[in-house]
């Protein structure tokens, strides 16, 4: 592997190897001396254009954990700032002789553009709408994780339920691919304003009772309206939206006696996802937190390890 920039373009074997990797890694989350030598004298750009809490304190932890020098970039205190264009800046820290970038920026498609002039690895840490492929990875493994611990079982076979404003997630077209790659079965459900154009094409199906899909899923993985991504009403009211799409205490007493809950953050409890239902024991949210620094590392050292 020389990039991660899209979650489709992993094989099964690729992913899987990824998936196997990062269980060895959450050993290394367990120790009290968090530092192996798998990446010693490698430099990782974390070059962030959008704000970002999860994600980039995520990669900084792989990466420092694997002894790797670590240094974080943001626009607002980079020369972008004074006017400075994204390929100047790539450019100049690729000059440098830094190993790996990992970017998020707002532009879909973008990232894939990073990668067309450097010669660095890079890493998708979310481009616009479009992909945000370690994502789909931690959720992946979070899932895998759970299911070993209920049944001993995997995600090939399994139902699992997008729900939320997909039309502005990166998430769920990075877990549709995934998911479908894994062998796991994907239903979405949203408004209709909020469902992508295009959706019916991709490997999932495509339902529209929330409650019909909570009946055959076996994770329910909900995700954040943005708000911030609106120009417009996409809904007429809040009420509304959690009438129908909102996992709600009556439903996780209906549904919620098998049934994952996963949310990648951050949450707007009361919206998409009630307090009862984030905080119950069979919430994967928290889980999904501590995934993200052990797949992390594993895509890091996918990418960097095995380098002379």
């Amino acid at each position: 592997m020389k990039h991660l920039l899209a979650a489709g373009d992993l094989s099964r074997d690729e992913a899987t190897s990824i998936l196997d990797l990062a269980e060895e890694m959450h050993d290394v989350q367990n120790r009290q001396v968090k530092k192996i030598p798998a990446l010693r004298g490698r430099t990782i750009i974390n070059l962030f254009f959008e704000d970002s809490t999860r994600t980039r304190t995520s990669f900084e932890i792989a990466g420092k954990w694997m002894s790797a020098d670590t240094i974080n970039v943001s626009a607002k205190g980079s020369s972008v700032s004074k006017g400075e264009s994204m390929k100047d800046t790539v450019l100049t820290l690729d000059s440098m002789g830094v190993d790996c970038f990992v970017v998020r920026h707002s532009g879909s498609g973008s990232v894939q553009q990073v990668a067309n002039w450097v010669r660095a690895s890079v890493v998708n840490a979310g481009d616009g709408a479009h992909e945000h492929p370690t994502q789909a990875l931690l959720d992946a493994h979070t899932m895998r994780r759970h299911f070993r611990e209920l049944d001993g079982g995997d995600l090939a076979g399994r139902t699992v339920l997008i729900t939320g404003d997909l039309l502005h997630s990166r998430v769920v077209r990075s877990n549709v691919w995934l998911l479908d790659t894994l062998g796991a079965q994907v239903l979405l459900c949203a408004p209709p304003t909020l469902m992508p154009t295009g959706a019916a094409t991709w490997p999932c199906q495509v339902v529209q009772s929330f409650d019909e899909g909570l009946a055959r899923a076996d994770v329910a993985m909900m995700l954040r309206v943005q708000r911030e991504r609106m120009s417009s009403g996409f809904f007429p009211s809040e009420r509304e939206y959690v009438d129908g799409w909102g996992l709600t205490q009556d439903r996780l007493h209906a549904h919620g006696h098998h049934l994952g809950i996963m949310h990648p953050g951050p949450m707007n409890r009361g919206l998409e996802i009630s307090s009862e239902a984030a905080d119950a024991a069979q919430s994967l949210v928290l889980k999904q937190v501590s995934s993200g620094v052990a797949v992390r590392m594993s895509v890091l050292y996918h990418l960097l390890g095995g380098q002379e």
